[in-house]
């Protein structure tokens, strides 16, 4: 049996790193199954694969193995850890697009790692953001890829969970975050490429166009198993348009809330607006962030609106 995984997906053409050489290459492309398509499945990065050489050196993918979770932002399978990208300014962070991506990584059992960049331009304003997700119990790093600041603390913990496991990992966030000038500072042979930022409306120029996975045998050296990944930046996560998860599991994608399960007045409480409700004492208190309880009721609010159909 040939197995790999896919590391990079254009245009309906895989490149799949092989588990085990094929006439001394490790790198091979392959096309899906002609049933795929029929079938609607999807070939994502970080699938695991097993495949099939129908002529010589023609592969195809002839089943992909049971993936641990696979997500819509970024385009990816099998994820272990996602690094939430957040720019302290140029362009001004959305931290309510921040949570939605965090959520999202909890409620699909990923860890997520906040990571602040562009702290040299405001860093009254990256240590607010650091004790909102510090607070909530999220490892956070913040970082200047203009004066190295942060980017050895970030290689040094990806280089010790990379020795102990196979963690596939990715840096997300909107697009003008500096995720690719991030990775190219904690990764100097990478050599991703990367844009300016456009003045006018404060977006960045999206130079990474597709998600791809780099081995950390390659990047870090022998040893470090696992991949990491650079994906396309974006500018919105929906929720109206996607399923990404249900109203009753909303819940459980906040972890700083876990400490009221149980505690409040009412056993049905939405944690909204409810007397008695332990989390809305919390917030008053500061024991959790006020820009995250905001995020919860921005979400209640649109998936309280799905029909139940789609739930």
């Amino acid at each position: 049996m040939i197995s790999g995984t896919v590391i990079k997906g254009v245009g309906g053409l895989y490149t799949v790193r092989l588990d085990e050489e094929i006439n001394g290459e490790k790198y091979i492309n392959v096309r899906g199954r002609g049933s795929f398509r029929h079938e609607k499945i999807v070939l994502l990065t970080g699938d695991r694969v097993e495949i099939e050489m129908q002529k010589e050196n023609e592969f195809f993918c002839k089943k992909i193995l049971e993936r641990k979770n696979s997500l819509i932002r970024p385009p990816l399978a099998n994820l272990d850890v996602i690094f939430a990208v957040i720019p302290c300014v140029k362009p001004q962070p959305d931290l309510q697009i921040v949570d939605k991506m965090i959520s999202i990584c909890e409620h699909n059992k990923i860890e997520p790692v906040i990571v602040i960049t562009k702290a040299d331009l405001d860093m009254d304003f990256a240590n607010k953001i650091y004790e909102i997700y510090k607070k909530c119990g999220f490892n956070v790093f913040i970082t200047s890829s203009e004066n190295k600041n942060g980017v050895d603390e970030i290689y040094s913990y990806i280089k010790e969970i990379s020795q102990k496991q196979a963690p596939l990992c990715a840096f997300a966030g909107v697009s003008g975050a500096g995720k690719s000038t991030l990775l190219n500072a904690i990764f100097e042979g990478l050599k991703l490429e990367t844009g300016e930022l456009s003045q006018k409306i404060e977006r960045g120029k999206n130079t990474t166009r597709h998600t791809e996975l780099f081995p950390y045998d390659e990047i870090i050296g022998e040893g470090h198993k696992g991949y990491l990944a650079d994906t396309p930046g974006f500018s919105l996560l929906d929720f109206e348009r996607f399923d990404f998860f249900t109203l009753d599991e909303l819940f459980d994608t906040f972890r700083e809330f876990e400490k009221s399960r149980g505690e409040c007045r009412y056993t049905k409480c939405s944690h909204t607006k409810e007397d008695g409700c332990d989390i809305i004492a919390r917030v008053k208190s500061g024991d959790i962030p006020k820009s995250r309880h905001q995020s919860y009721l921005a979400l209640y609010e649109v998936l309280k609106k799905k029909p139940s159909w789609k739930k």
